[in-house]
């Protein structure tokens, strides 16, 4: 049976839960609650095992914090056993507009902590991420304040539609490929 690792990027407490920078968490949270299944406590992560058509998937939450992302991903592709290729990380990303995801099979960091440590970690920027958009909506200087920021009260309402195309996207990842799901999913979002 074939193995995923799929790693939502976010920063562990109660003060980061419902900020922008947890996107990444969101989505995994939300997968777990569809595959029915839950998280433990684990070496640097929050982990949650399930199976989802003949797949067996390993679900982290890095508890490393954003910038430590790395050393969470790199132990438990090597723990799991896990090929590079079964790799999916899903992170927030503020050059997307607001709701719009994108997936892709390699890339840099574009300033994202949490990939550019995965991708020195690792030593390679060939494997999947998907990315949420969460805009970009700061003036100079605000970008920390503004990724550790909570959603709006607007953004709050959209969320579970969004979370919804990341789970498609993350399914379509898994039964189809990446490049099935980049097809589908990297287009504008219809709102």
């Amino acid at each position: 049976m074939k193995k995923y690792l799929i790693a939502g990027l976010g920063n562990p407490g109660p003060e980061y839960k419902y900020t922008r920078h947890n996107a990444g968490f969101l989505a995994v949270d939300a997968l777990a609650d569809a595959l029915d299944t839950s998280f433990q406590s684990d070496r640097y992560a929050q982990v949650a095992k399930a199976r989802y058509r003949g797949k067996q998937l390993v679900i982290i939450k890095p508890q490393t914090y954003m910038n430590l992302s790395g050393k969470a991903v790199r132990y438990w592709l090597e723990k799991e056993k896990i090929p590079l290729e079964n790799l999916l990380v899903i992170t927030d990303d503020i050059h997307l507009p607001f709701g719009q995801i994108r997936m892709r099979t390699k890339g840099s960091h574009g300033g994202h902590n949490g990939l550019k440590d995965i991708i020195e970690k690792l030593g390679t920027d060939r494997f999947a991420r998907l990315r949420i958009g969460i805009g970009n909506d700061f003036g100079p200087g605000g970008q920390i304040d503004y990724v550790l920021g909570r959603w709006t009260e607007d953004e709050i309402r959209a969320l579970p539609a969004i979370i919804d195309r990341v789970l498609e996207a993350v399914k379509t990842w898994l039964l189809e490929g990446a490049g099935k799901a980049m097809t589908l999913f990297n287009r504008k979002s219809s709102s």
